[in-house]
């Protein structure tokens, strides 16, 4: 009874699905020197594959000629949502701290607004551009450490620079998503994990031949084991049957819990510090995100 009351309690897997999200952060960036970045996302993904192909190929061999006539736009979902995303946060969470990359992550909202203008044309109002605006001023005063001429003297944290890359790249996955082809839900995380994984195989083989390698021990293990089976499947699964039960719209805020929790996380098993300029980029993100949402709510006001 307990299961079937938590699997119907959207607010409990949204939330779960935030907390989990954001461990992803943490253990990428606690396994630098153990677990190469290539070699994380490959065997996330990989290993991934192998359990979803396993429970639900039957859904895949149904979805077969659905997914063979839009294989190209698959691609392009398992290029920038699966290979893209993750690998470009592991190799930036080498070179700058959680925290950074967690509250950078919460712009993703407003990226995706302003993608979605530009490549699908949908409408925006003024609210919704000055959204991106502070968010994107907030992102950037993470960025920039509260130094904002760094900008002007190309002297970004190259790890910071690869988070915003990740940034764009969820954004663009996000807005593409709502071209996806009909088929299950469980096709299409089965399908995207796999040629993901296969995107990541050439670059996994190029790292270990540079001698990149796991480190021998139970950390890279219970390292692969977590970001296989909780940020990956079971995430997944919580935030699909969340937007079942509430729709996209508002699972979509539950992201928003990421930088809290990621941000504990961090303070908590990474000794992490919270500066000034974290605040206050958390600050111009957060009314960012509010300008959005009043615009979404004076929108469906006006359409009732």
């Amino acid at each position: 009874m307990l299961f079937s009351r938590l699997w119907n309690s959207a607010y409990f897997l949204l939330t779960a699905t935030a907390l989990l999200w954001s461990g992803n952060f943490i253990v990428g960036r606690a396994v630098d020197g153990i677990v190469p970045p290539i070699a994380l996302a490959f065997w996330r993904w990989a290993g991934g594959t192998a359990i979803l192909f396993v429970l639900f190929r039957h859904h895949v061999r149904a979805d077969l000629p659905v997914i063979k006539r839009h294989l190209p736009l698959l691609l392009l979902l398992a290029l920038l949502g699966i290979a893209g995303f993750n690998t470009l946060v592991y190799i930036g969470l080498q070179d700058t701290a959680a925290v950074n990359a967690l509250l950078m992550q919460s712009a993703v909202p407003m990226v995706t607004l302003l993608l979605s203008f530009l490549l699908l044309g949908q409408k925006t109002t003024l609210l919704q551009i000055a959204g991106v605006v502070a968010s994107l001023a907030g992102v950037a005063t993470i960025a920039t450490r509260g130094q904002p001429q760094d900008v002007m003297a190309l002297a970004l944290n190259p790890g910071d620079a690869w988070i915003i890359a990740a940034v764009i790249v969820w954004g663009l996955y996000t807005t593409l998503l709502t071209r996806r082809p009909a088929i299950h839900p469980l096709s299409l995380l089965t399908v995207t994990f796999t040629l993901g994984a296969l995107m990541l195989l050439p670059l996994y083989v190029r790292e270990y031949l540079q001698g990149a390698r796991i480190a021998a021990g139970l950390p890279g293990i219970l390292a692969i084991g977590y970001v296989i089976v909780f940020p990956g499947i079971v995430a997944n699964f919580f935030f699909n049957r969340g937007v079942e039960l509430v729709g996209p719209g508002t699972a979509s805020l539950f992201t928003h819990l990421m930088p809290l929790f990621g941000t504990l996380l961090a303070v908590i098993f990474l000794g992490e510090r919270v500066h000034a300029f974290h605040l206050a980029g958390a600050l111009l993100i957060a009314v960012g995100i509010g300008l959005a949402t009043a615009a979404k709510r004076r929108t469906a006001a006006k359409a009732s």
